[in-house]
């Protein structure tokens, strides 16, 4: 999965690359993955186990602990949920909006996951007690030192850190990448005794 990237030294930023409807497949293929992989991960933990049961995987680091968060990832801000579910409704209708610019593997996995994870647990917000938009999310999956989190946590946080990647990199949305504009050269310093004039062949 990587993009046709072309280096070229002589001019700041390359021609921007026309949309490629391939892009968007990819996109809704991550977002899909990642959402239905989220759901059924917290249908299998609801069904098969009780609030507050905790299930050794690869102990000690790793514990399915089955938790309702009425906090954002990693149960942050438990107190303010509301304040969540529409932030997580932005950020969804937001990625969707850039979606015509999309002309990137490595963008269209980020955003995909980012989509995917933030619908996930947007969904729980909707349609989980104690009531609409209202809703605590499951959470399963507890590390040590680290708070309980879900597949749609990972999904968000992988995203979001291919983001920083990309824009480190350079890379834009559309698939190009800046590229730093070359450094010009140096005078020749003058040879001592030569009356300011520079010595050549």
């Amino acid at each position: 999965m990587t993009d046709d990237l072309t280096d070229d030294a002589s001019r700041p930023e390359l021609p921007v690359r026309k949309w490629r409807p391939a892009m968007l497949w990819l996109f809704a293929g991550f977002a899909v993955f990642a959402y239905v992989f989220d759901q059924l991960t917290k249908l299998w933990v609801t069904s098969t186990m009780t609030e507050g049961e905790r299930i050794p995987v690869l102990p000690p680091l790793l514990h399915w602990y089955y938790i309702r968060n009425s906090g954002a990832a990693f149960s942050i801000g438990e107190n303010v949920t509301w304040i969540f579910t529409i932030v997580m409704a932005g950020v969804s209708v937001a990625i969707l909006l850039q979606l015509r610019r999309l002309g990137s593997a490595w963008w269209a996995l980020s955003l995909g996951l980012l989509l995917g994870g933030a619908l996930g647990n947007l969904t729980d917000r909707l349609f989980r007690e104690p009531s609409f938009a209202m809703g605590h999310v499951v959470d399963f999956i507890q590390v040590p030192n680290f708070a309980i989190f879900n597949i749609a946590d990972s999904a968000v946080v992988s995203g979001v850190v291919i983001i920083c990647l990309l824009t480190l990199r350079g890379v834009g949305m559309d698939g190009t990448r800046q590229v730093a504009a070359p450094k010009s050269a140096k005078p020749a310093k003058p040879a001592p005794g030569s009356g300011g004039e520079t010595v050549g062949e």
